[in-house]
């Protein structure tokens, strides 16, 4: 078998963490069955398919990733307040993930970062957003 490149349309398996600036791990797979994924399927970020592409079964790299090539920078218009009655029946607390549907009827988590008397502010940016990530790879297979 040829060894193969990846490709803008490459069947990759890997291995990866994903870590802060700071080097604190906030995910990874290297404990664990590697992950499987087609470049371009929106399963990876594209600034990572972007460090990926040229790489061979075997090859282990650390890539720095901007926030404008990973979740993106912190938006405020993300952020928004609601009254605490529409959230009748549940415990509300800082840090709370909540779950609402989209305009297209998708779901789309936030964060409660506040909770007052009558209003409750909800972040809906990624957690990552805002943050300079560092990815470390390790290639299984391309096909």
């Amino acid at each position: 078998m040829p060894d193969l490149a990846i490709t803008e349309d490459s069947e990759i398996t890997l291995h990866f963490a994903v870590k802060l600036a700071d080097g604190e791990v906030v995910d990874s797979n290297f404990d664990a069955e590697p992950a499987r994924c087609r470049m371009g399927d929106g399963s990876l970020l594209p600034g990572l398919e972007l460090c990926l592409i040229g790489l061979h079964a075997g090859d282990r790299r650390e890539f720095a990733i901007s926030p404008e090539q990973g979740f993106g920078q912190r938006n405020e218009d993300n952020i928004q307040t609601f009254r605490r009655s529409r959230f009748a029946g549940i415990a509300l607390e800082e840090g709370l993930v909540v779950s609402f549907a989209d305009a297209a009827n998708s779901e789309l988590p936030g964060v409660v970062t506040v909770v007052e008397d009558e209003r409750v502010t909800v972040d809906f940016n990624h957690p990552l957003a805002g943050s300079s990530l560092l990815f470390e790879v390790r290639i299984v297979d391309v096909k």
